[in-house]
């Protein structure tokens, strides 16, 4: 191995934060004994439903292509299990593409998400801190996927929405918004 250099690895302005500072506030906080105890981030999912592909398959296309730029990962697309006819839906059809990240590319999109993203939408005083599921985890809904610096404005050809789950190890609400808020969560006071 003598004379090879070897790549460094940068660790993610999020997760270098999390270990730093979240770790020690929250051992304190919630009186833990150990440091595997406290919460964490462990993955995040990026979901968006194209009821409208139903019709035209280049809308699937286009939402991939959308998504792939906002999270950095190839998404996978849903398709719908059953057939309904008053939504003109059979069985098969693609109705939705999603990604889940975990590791590096979770970090970096909660970086994102929360410092660049979140800000560029209209009006924004925060978010709601009732979107908690009861074990932690923390959904929120965005309406446009234009706020993300990724996408650029003139290219695409309808605005969609996208859902924004991000689960954690926390065992409760309580400690599941305290570690997103240590993290930045901009929460509404």
């Amino acid at each position: 191995m003598k004379g090879k250099k070897t790549a460094q690895k940068s660790e993610s302005r999020i997760k270098v934060q999390y270990l730093k500072d979240t770790v020690p506030a929250m051992m304190k906080e919630f009186k833990y004994k150990n440091v595997m105890q406290v919460p964490k981030l462990d993955k995040i999912t990026v979901n968006m439903g194209l009821g409208d592909a139903v019709n035209d398959i280049k809308i699937v296309d286009a939402a991939v292509k959308d998504m792939a730029a906002i999270t950095g990962q190839k998404p996978l697309v849903t398709r719908a299990k059953k057939s309904i006819a008053t939504f003109k839906l059979r069985a098969g059809v693609p109705i939705g593409c999603m990604v889940t990240l975990r590791g590096a590319k979770m970090y970096e999109f909660y970086d994102r998400f929360v410092n660049f993203a979140m800000p560029r939408i209209r009006d924004f005083k925060g978010v709601s801190d009732k979107a908690f599921d009861g074990r932690g985890n923390y959904t929120v809904g965005v309406k446009e996927q234009i706020i993300f610096p990724e996408i650029e404005y003139d290219k695409i050809d309808k605005v969609r929405g996208m859902n924004v789950t991000i689960a954690t190890t926390a065992k409760t609400d309580e400690e599941g918004k305290a570690l997103l808020k240590h993290l930045g969560m901009p929460f509404r006071s």
